[in-house]
């Protein structure tokens, strides 16, 4: 292996998290002294990430080569090809890899009864929190019509399409996808059940996930449509309720987590949102109080079993702030009291058992 291919071993493609050198990005290597020139092949034309490959690329070879020339072109068709075959494996061409019967993703969604509880801004918060506690996640918005994670994260860029294969942004290291990305000028989505369910199932077979441990689903308000297809795609998920103190919002945030158990989905347990007020060293309840008890309560009582609350949070300006921002308040305001909140929530989520468990296996006959 010469020494420009091994400095460029240390490329990483920032949409695939992977060596350039291992996905048969890398062209032709000339060398002659202190003089390299190499060629990158990039997935498709007009790649987004082309600026940053060819900024890191040249870095890379700088370190062993006074000259430095780089010729940026496209994969043809064949080569296009043969990484979507490295990429999926022996996976079929629109795949669900978190329906099989072995996948060790644990997959989450996050819903309440009624919109305006802060549940987007706590899911791109706990998503982010658990990327930062090292595990890799992915989060679809399944909240078609109120679509909002995109501008939670910062994220304006579409995913790259390579043929039928969408590579989902990062942001925050986290992979994204969202109807947001594909609607301009903020129009609105006007869509009946069956686009729906396409639209979410194109979102989970469609999109290049590679390996996860979590993906948290942001599902829209209430018990329709999509929360209904999800159910059915992803059986084996378990979901997070979001309320607020409120008794009405409590009585309907009970709905969401209702639905889940008629659909096999276990609940891990309830986050009250908005639960306070600090003035002064003061607790102020603007919104009143128990209205996470009350979920939690009667939610134990169908599931026959504990559902905790998994923590309560603070009113607070600079997670309000940061999600106006596109900057998440566990980034960008660590110390605000949400932000530890939020970040004892995801180490409380990261603690729960994970493995095969209770998951069907395809064993071979001996």
């Amino acid at each position: 292996m010469s020494e420009a291919f091994e400095l460029l071993a240390q490329v990483i493609d920032p949409e695939l998290r992977a060596p350039i050198t291992d996905l048969g990005m890398v062209g032709d290597i000339q060398t002659n002294g202190q003089s390299v020139r190499a060629q990158i092949k990039l997935t498709i034309v007009g790649c987004p990430a082309a600026q940053s490959i060819e900024r890191d690329v040249r870095a890379a070879l700088a370190k062993g080569y006074a000259e430095v020339e780089v010729e940026m072109t496209t994969m043809t068709a064949a080569e296009r090809a043969e990484l979507k075959q490295k990429l999926r494996g022996d996976k079929p061409v629109r795949f669900n890899p978190f329906a099989q019967p072995g996948s060790l993703t644990q997959v989450i969604f996050v819903g309440s009864g009624k919109g305006g509880v802060g549940k987007s801004t706590i899911t791109a918060n706990l998503a982010v929190a658990l990327a930062q506690l090292g595990h890799k996640v992915g989060l679809l918005d399944a909240d078609i019509f109120g679509y909002s994670i995109p501008g939670i994260l910062g994220i304006s860029q579409q995913p790259t399409k390579v043929d039928e294969m969408m590579l989902p942004p990062i942001a925050h290291e986290v992979k994204v996808i969202s109807i947001g990305f594909f609607v301009s000028d903020n129009k609105p989505v006007a869509w009946r059940g069956p686009m729906l369910h396409r639209a979410v199932e194109q979102f989970l077979t469609d999109v290049y996930w590679g390996d996860l441990d979590y993906l948290l689903v942001d599902l829209p308000p209430g018990t329709g449509d999509v929360a209904i297809s999800l159910g059915q795609l992803l059986p084996g998920a378990s979901s997070i309720v979001v309320t607020t103190p409120q008794s009405s919002a409590a009585t309907v945030a009970e709905r969401s987590g209702a639905i889940g158990l008629s659909t096999g989905q276990g609940v891990i347990g309830v986050i009250e949102n908005m639960s306070y007020l600090e003035i002064g060293g003061e607790k102020r309840e603007l919104f009143g109080s128990g209205g996470g008890e009350a979920v939690a309560q009667r939610l134990s009582a169908l599931a026959g079993s504990d559902v905790p609350i998994l923590g309560k949070i603070a009113i607070s300006e600079d997670l309000r702030v940061a999600s106006d921002q596109g900057t998440p308040a566990v980034v960008s305001a660590p110390e605000d009291a949400a932000s530890q909140e939020l970040m004892r929530i995801a180490k409380l989520i990261a603690a729960r058992p994970r493995g095969l468990s209770g998951k069907k296996l395809s064993l071979g006959v001996i």
